[in-house]
């Protein structure tokens, strides 16, 4: 699996121990999108750089990180096939993948824990979705056209 990878400067430092995390832990082919430093940037561009390649890309995921994990998931939700979703726990990663079939998890870089990141993409990576009603409720919001 590809997984795309993006942060702001907010969340720099976190995104690279990602990067290598992701790549060990899973085998995954790790593309990273930016930042490169922590020089102050603009979050939007890295979640556009994102969803644009995940929309591209169906059989790819996306982790995205700003300072509160808002804004990206704020910008990459406005791509059509984009489901971007903003985590603070591992019920909120089991939940996304579940019930929502997250294709693009967003983390808070100056909110949550590194470990604790690393411990909800296990279960974010690892969690099928359940499909029925929930494919019902996501078919609506794709349908709107918006």
């Amino acid at each position: 699996m590809v997984v795309y990878l993006a942060s702001d400067h907010a969340a720099f430092p976190e995104k690279s121990e990602l990067a290598k995390f992701i790549a060990s832990e899973f085998g995954f082919e790790v593309i990273d999108l930016g930042t490169d430093s922590d020089q102050s940037t603009n979050y939007s561009e890295f979640a556009i750089k994102l969803a644009k390649s995940v929309q591209k890309d169906a059989n790819s995921k996306g982790v995205l990180l700003c300072g509160s994990g808002i804004g990206v998931s704020m910008a990459a939700n406005r791509f059509r096939g984009v489901r971007a979703a903003r985590c603070l726990s591992e019920y909120d990663a089991e939940m996304s993948r579940k019930h929502n079939n997250a294709n693009v998890i967003c983390l808070a870089g100056r909110i949550t824990p590194i470990e604790d990141m690393k411990k909800m993409l296990k279960i974010w990576f690892a969690t099928d979705f359940e499909g029925g009603r929930h494919q019902t409720r996501i078919d609506l919001f794709d349908s709107l056209g918006c």
